[in-house]
């Protein structure tokens, strides 16, 4: 199959368009990431997702919609907490998990009863769905593992020969995947942290939300991911990443005491002229917007520049941070050593 990565003009969306009501795969960008895009009424469709990306059938995936109406058939109930928080933070970077619809695929759903579901801000998506009519399923456009992309030329040299269309739209402007938090329960719970925090949910429903253990260790065993990424090791680059927990101080010195071939740093802006070893920076220390922006390219970068083993100076954990931190630590497969 050959790939084309087309410009976002109103040639290329209806191209997109037909593709999607064909029953085959389109990658384009959202604020987040770039996503691999199929119907998500199309059973068969949405399997070629998980072929692409070679994707476990195990872990669900999200549906995207343009406006209020689409939910239904998607999900079986609105839930007042969801129009709060979609009177809030739709269009946007929010996903949540509802009690699944009866046109939703249940291969989107990973055999589930729920069903995540957000209206993505970005005017390509919101473009492909008003000119297709499809509510599409659509993880992150890159092999499972990897990093998300968050352009077009990452998603290409993850997708080539994999789908036939790529909508280039530039730079993604979050740069991790959505907040999700599901309304299935007696109380909210955050499942995956991104852009809209816990604080800001929890203003705008009037009410505690909890946080899932998952968001920052291991599922147990036997554990049902209701969330991407919550199962699996994701994100991560070829090398062996261990987070550091410590100051600058005494960042500086273990690295010095592991400096060798192939080691590189994970650091903060500024911090890389006074470490001993080579290094990629990934925003500003404590501004987990910049973070979440830069991450995933800085794991690209450590791949394209051969590292093999990777020292990562730790993320805070609140607020914006925790997104950045809960995708760090899977890219780590949870290997953290405080110093």
């Amino acid at each position: 199959m050959k790939t084309q990565v087309l410009p976002v003009d109103e040639q290329s969306i209806q191209q997109a368009a037909e593709l999607l009501r064909a029953g085959e795969l389109v990658a384009l960008p959202t604020e987040t990431v770039y996503g691999i895009a199929a119907d998500a009424r199309n059973g068969e469709a949405v399997r070629k997702i998980f072929e692409a990306k070679g994707r476990p059938q195990d872990n669900p995936l999200i549906v995207h919609i343009a406006d209020m109406e689409m939910l239904q058939g998607i999900v079986s109930q609105v839930p007042e907490r969801a129009r709060k928080l979609a009177a809030a933070y739709w269009p946007g970077p929010l996903t949540m998990v509802l009690p699944k619809g009866s046109e939703v695929s249940e291969v989107t759903c990973a055999g589930l009863d729920t069903v995540g579901v957000r209206m993505p801000s970005h005017p390509v998506v919101q473009q492909v769905i008003r000119a297709s009519g499809v509510a599409f399923a659509a993880p992150s456009a890159n092999l499972s593992g990897k990093p998300s992309p968050t352009n077009a030329q990452d998603t290409l040299t993850d997708m080539d020969g994999r789908l036939p269309l790529i909508l280039d739209g530039g730079e993604c402007s979050v740069g991790v995947e959505s907040t999700v938090v599901t309304l299935v329960g007696e109380h909210p719970m955050l499942l995956r942290p991104g852009y809209i925090t816990k604080e800001q949910l929890e203003t705008a429903l009037g009410e505690e939300v909890l946080v899932s253990a998952a968001i920052l260790e291991k599922l147990k065993e036997g554990e049902v991911a209701r969330s991407p990424g919550m199962k699996y090791k994701h994100y991560a680059p070829k090398a062996q990443i261990t987070i550091l927990k410590g100051s600058l101080a005494r960042y500086q010195a273990f690295v010095q005491e592991h400096a060798a071939p192939g080691v590189w740093g994970l650091c903060f802006d500024g911090e890389r002229q006074i470490l001993p070893i080579p290094c990629i920076e990934y925003g500003k220390e404590g501004d987990g917007a910049a973070q979440a922006r830069r991450l995933f390219t800085a794991l690209r970068e450590l791949d394209k520049q051969g590292a093999q083993v990777v020292y990562a100076r730790c993320p805070a954990s609140d607020g914006v941070s925790m997104a950045v931190y809960n995708r760090l630590i899977r890219a780590a497969a949870f290997r953290v050593v405080v110093l």
